[in-house]
Order: structure tokens, then C-alpha cells, then sequence
């Protein structure tokens, strides 16, 4: 948002949400200040390691202890009485080892998915440098842009745990949390989402991403981008060229909520290249988008993983006294 000459506090701290999404926890270890919806902590380091509170905190259910009625809240008095184990700080050093490396991995990932990004970007540049011999369509024409469904209408059953939905908030934060709503289970499978789909959504935030946040039911103003006639990562960066442009319309149609029609996507041109260079584009292409996909699902069951170890490392359920932290911190720095 912006930048303070003094910070507020210069130790390692955890932020809490003080609106919003309430489990969306941060830990800083550099000097910050915070804006007004979030709670930061003064930690007594003598006692618990700033991190090991992160990762306590990250177990505690923090969306049931709401007192917000349009806007989730916490209060401080509420945060008062929230009680956590604190184990001697060797203890607590070797937890956090160990959940760091968890960590450690997830942001490997999502760094080399950055790096992919780029490559993909730099690839399709090149591709269409020169097209004399490519023909002309649009993006309605290679692909399908399938609207979901306004979920409020199909809430689960009795006895049908549902899915969780896929909104805008979900797409931009790549999970489905505690929070999420939840539809039937027997939804159209038009608009049912899986691990590797392509979704955009088209109203408010602007976003095009392939989902890896298991299954899930696609509200409406996201479109569940499929083709029967070209690979994935041809749709994809077709509808990635036009996104600026996209972004453009929808701000201009900003008065009530940001949009684009779908007229839009019948004028976004697209350049289809000859059956023996798609053949060769391919290769190159849907490897690295595979590749990304592979790379946040793994990402994704490390988080499942870490968060199903935490609480009973936490807890002293499973006996940390023996790991070798030199061992293991050296085994991290091999990545």
C-alpha cells in the first residue's frame, strides 16, 4: 500500500487478521508496520520462538472465534484467551525445523513456477514473431468459456457433504479454506472444477489461472476455460495476451462491478499456426505448463501434509528430541 520511514516494530513478529479472512496468519522477520486490520505481537522471546507462535496460531481455529457479522472480526480480548502449549525453546527450535522445511519446499515450487511463467511468456513471444502463414480466430472459437452457476441456489442436501465453491476470493488465494461455501455434490460436471482446469474469472478482480485446489464447484462470473481441438497451453496463453486488454474494459465498466462481456472474447483474435508447427509448439509449450501444474499440486499436498503434522508437533505427540537440526538444516541447503 505504501512505505513508513520508522517501522512499527523491528523483531520477528506475527500478524493476525484483525478483518477479513481471519486464518490468513503472516510471520515477518524484517522491520514493519501494518495497516489498521491487522493485529501485529510483541513476542517474549525468552520464552516461545516468534515462529513456533506462527505455527501455533496456524492450528488454532481463528474463524470460529469471529464476533464480526458482515466482515469476519477479531478483537484483542478475544486473542487474550486463546491458549497454546509453549515446550522448553530446544523443543520449540526443532519443531519449527522441521515445518520449515516443509516451507522451504512449497516456496521452491512456487519459485520455479515463476520461472516457468517466464519461460512461457518469452516461448509465445517468439512464436508469434512470425505468423504469415497462420490463420485467424478468436478465443470463442478455440476454446469453451463455461459461466458457473450462482451456488446460493444449489446448497448441499441433507446428508451430502458438498463441494467447496470456487469464487474469485479462492482462485486469487489458490485454496478453498474453512470459510468457503459448499454446493451439492451432484452439480453439472459442466461446471464442476478438478486439479489442472483453466479458470478465469471475468467480473471484479481479473484473474486467469489453472486450478489446483481440488474439487470444487465454479460460481458464476468464473469461466471454466476447456477445448476439444487445441492443447491447454495454447487457450491459456491466448486468454493471458488479451488479459491486459480485459482488465482495460473491466475497469471502464467500474461503476457498479468491473466486467467484460462476452463480446469480448469474440473479438479477441487469435492466430492458429499450421498443423506441423502446433505439433512443434506443443512440445516445447505444455511440458512447462504441466510441469507448473505438477509443481502447485505438490505444493498444495505439502501444505495438507504440514498442516495435518502440525498440531501433533505442537502438542509433543510426535517426539522431536532427536532430530539433528545441524543434519537437517544442511540437507534444506542442498535445494
Amino acid at each position: 500500500m505504501r512505505f513508513v520511514d520508522t517501522p512499527i516494530h523491528s523483531r520477528p513478529s506475527v500478524l493476525i487478521p484483525r478483518k477479513g479472512t481471519l486464518e490468513n496468519l503472516f510471520y515477518v522477520d524484517r522491520p514493519f508496520w501494518t495497516v489498521d486490520t491487522l493485529f501485529w505481537t510483541k513476542v517474549d522471546e525468552d520464552i516461545i520462538r516468534p515462529v513456533f507462535l506462527y505455527y501455533s496460531l496456524k492450528i488454532q481455529d481463528l474463524a470460529e472465534l469471529n464476533v464480526g457479522t458482515a466482515v469476519p472480526s477479531l478483537t484483542t480480548a478475544i486473542l487474550n484467551e486463546v491458549e497454546i502449549a509453549v515446550p522448553p525453546l530446544e523443543k520449540q527450535d526443532k519443531a519449527v525445523v522441521l515445518l520449515e522445511a516443509f516451507d522451504h519446499k512449497i516456496k521452491l515450487n512456487n519459485r520455479i513456477n515463476d520461472y516457468l511463467a517466464e519461460i512461457l511468456d518469452v516461448l509465445f513471444a517468439c512464436s508469434v514473431e512470425d505468423t504469415n502463414d497462420w490463420s485467424e480466430a478468436t478465443l470463442l472459437e478455440i476454446a469453451n468459456y463455461k459461466n458457473g452457476l450462482a451456488m446460493q441456489k444449489f446448497r448441499p442436501e441433507e446428508n451430502d457433504r458438498g463441494l467447496p465453491v470456487l469464487k474469485i476470493k479462492e482462485l486469487n488465494q489458490g485454496f478453498c479454506g474453512a470459510d468457503s461455501e459448499r454446493c451439492k455434490s451432484d452439480i453439472d460436471s459442466a461446471v464442476c472444477i478438478a486439479d489442472g482446469d483453466l479458470v478465469f474469472s471475468w467480473s471484479g478482480t481479473l484473474l486467469l489461472d489453472f486450478w489446483t485446489g481440488g474439487e470444487a464447484g465454479l460460481n458464476q462470473h468464473l469461466f471454466k476455460v476447456t477445448s476439444d481441438a487445441y492443447p491447454s497451453w495454447f487457450y491459456y496463453m491466448w486468454t493471458k495476451y488479451h488479459m491486459r486488454r480485459f482488465i482495460a474494459l473491466a475497469k471502464d465498466r467500474a461503476t457498479t462491478m468491473g466486467h467484460i462481456k462476452r463480446s469480448a472474447l469474440a473479438e479477441a483474435k487469435v492466430l492458429i499456426p499450421p498443423a506441423a508447427v502446433m505439433v512443434e509448439l506443443t512440445a516445447r509449450m505444455q511440458p512447462l505448463v504441466d510441469e507448473m501444474i505438477a509443481r502447485k499440486i505438490e505444493a498444495r499436498k505439502l501444505e495438507e501434509l504440514r498442516d495435518s503434522l502440525l498440531p501433533k508437533f505442537m502438542s509433543g505427540e510426535i517426539d522431536v528430541s532427536n532430530v539433528d537440526i545441524t543434519q537437517l538444516n544442511n540437507h534444506l541447503c542442498d535445494y
